[in-house]
């Protein structure tokens, strides 16, 4: 989250960090509502059949099937490497760009025609994918940031045996940002209260035509129905009504989500077992919490994931895809 079917095959052999491991990768299409989406399953070395899969849903923006947003500079491939991680503990993975970007480009509509609910949608024809395609044996979800608010909303499908919520946020969109706008020391009070009354016309279906220079980027008209589509989820209710195990992971110096997040969805459902993780950040890697060192990690694809959230979240889907 911002702070404020043709098949083709490869190969790609990957970095000495993964002890020069192979893995294989098929790119996948598929019509969502008359819309092309693409994306890649990745298979461990030599085993393409009765295997478990997880379903990796990316974060809010323009973000690629490999956790990047296309409105930021570099790449930090958070979801590429979660991916082959856990690839080499036997388990395949999906993960695929959203509308608009990379192999999904020709899905793009006009941000003021996008709903929430598209994402959802979308993530839910992969979803549909998966349990048709007799591979797979098992189905789970991991979700980062926005896409754990989504895969709460897929993972209630009886075909899901597993869901982790990956640096989640656990309030509506609108707490998320007054919260993050208030927590801002150099915000004075003013701008707090005038988000208030924007997302209070939001939240009673008016649309806003004058909004302040700086609070643009959230508010600006052409993104005000897609800010009143996804206002009205709850992912504390959401997560309440999932019937399977349940992870939630947070990190300790992670600036956009907090651990207090994660220790409300664990309280929220009796099922969910909490994984605050100590150094890692919103893009699951080590870094302090100073901010220049933090952000630095979200354009560099050579950092590797913060270990103890691999095994966290390898020993999880483990346990309960078979």
């Amino acid at each position: 989250m911002g702070r404020l079917i043709l098949i083709s095959f490869f190969i790609l052999l990957f970095s000495p960090l993964l002890h020069t491991q192979t893995f294989e990768e098929d790119t996948v299409h598929i019509q969502s509502k008359g819309h092309d989406l693409g994306g890649v399953i990745m298979f461990p070395e030599g085993k393409k059949k009765k295997l478990p899969i997880v379903l990796i849903i990316q974060g809010s923006g323009p973000t690629d099937k490999d956790g990047n947003s296309i409105a930021l500079a570099g790449k930090n491939n958070s979801l590429k490497l979660l991916a082959e991680v856990l690839a080499q503990n036997g388990i395949a993975s999906l993960r695929f760009d959203k509308r608009g970007v990379g192999l999904s480009k020709e899905a793009a509509i006009p941000e003021a025609e996008l709903s929430f609910d598209d994402f959802v949608n979308d993530a839910n024809a992969w979803l549909e994918f998966l349990i048709e395609d007799r591979r797979f044996n098992s189905i789970g979800i991991a979700g980062h940031s926005q896409g754990s608010l989504i895969g709460m909303r897929l993972s209630r499908h009886e075909k899901v045996e597993a869901f982790a919520s990956i640096a989640g946020p656990s309030l509506s969109i609108d707490e998320t940002i007054l919260a993050q706008i208030k927590s801002n020391p150099f915000n004075p009070p003013n701008i707090t209260k005038e988000a208030e009354d924007i997302f209070n016309k939001l939240r009673n279906g008016e649309s806003v035509s004058t909004i302040p220079p700086y609070l643009m980027a959230v508010f600006r008209p052409s993104i005000q129905p897609f800010m009143r589509s996804w206002m009205k989820y709850d992912p504390l209710l959401e997560i309440e009504k999932l019937d399977i195990p349940i992870l939630v992971v947070a990190g300790s110096t992670d600036l956009q989500v907090t651990v207090e997040d994660a220790q409300r969805l664990q309280i929220a459902n009796a099922k969910a077992e909490l994984k605050v993780i100590e150094g890692m950040n919103h893009v699951l890697k080590n870094s302090s919490a100073l901010t220049n060192e933090n952000t630095a990690s979200y354009s560099n694809p050579n950092l590797p994931l913060n270990e103890e959230f691999e095994k966290s979240i390898n020993t999880f889907f483990s346990k309960y895809l078979k």
